[in-house]
C-alpha cells in the first residue's frame, strides 16, 4: 500500500518565458532523444513521466510527450530523462530549437 503502480506516471508541467530561460533554468542539456532536467528532488530511475513544457518563442510553443528517468545526478542535481514518445509536432519543434541554437 502507498506505492505507485508501475503504470502510473508523474506529470512535469512547466511554463517558461523564453527558450533561453527553459535551457538555462530547467534543462541544461537537450537533444533529439532526451534531456537533463535540473531539480533538487530527482525522481527515481525508471519513473515514467508525462512531459509538458510551454515555451514562448515567436508564439507560445508546447513540447509534450512521455519520458523515463534513466539516471540521477548530484552535481548538478537533476535527472537524465529519455524521450519515450513525443508528438510529431514536439519532435519537429525540438529539431527547430536545436538548429536555432547553433
Amino acid at each position: 500500500m502507498g506505492e505507485a503502480r508501475q503504470d502510473e506516471r508523474v506529470t512535469i508541467n512547466k511554463e517558461f518565458d523564453s527558450f533561453d530561460e527553459f535551457i538555462q533554468e530547467y534543462v541544461t542539456n537537450i537533444s533529439r532523444t532526451g534531456a537533463f532536467i535540473k531539480t533538487r528532488q530527482p525522481l527515481p530511475v525508471g519513473t515514467q513521466i508525462n512531459l509538458r513544457f510551454t515555451v514562448l518563442m515567436e508564439d507560445i510553443e508546447t513540447i509534450e510527450g512521455l519520458g523515463e528517468v534513466i539516471r540521477v545526478e548530484q552535481d548538478p542535481p537533476g535527472m537524465g530523462v529519455v524521450f519515450r514518445q513525443l508528438s510529431a509536432y514536439s519532435e519537429q519543434l525540438i529539431l527547430r530549437l536545436l538548429t536555432a541554437r547553433r
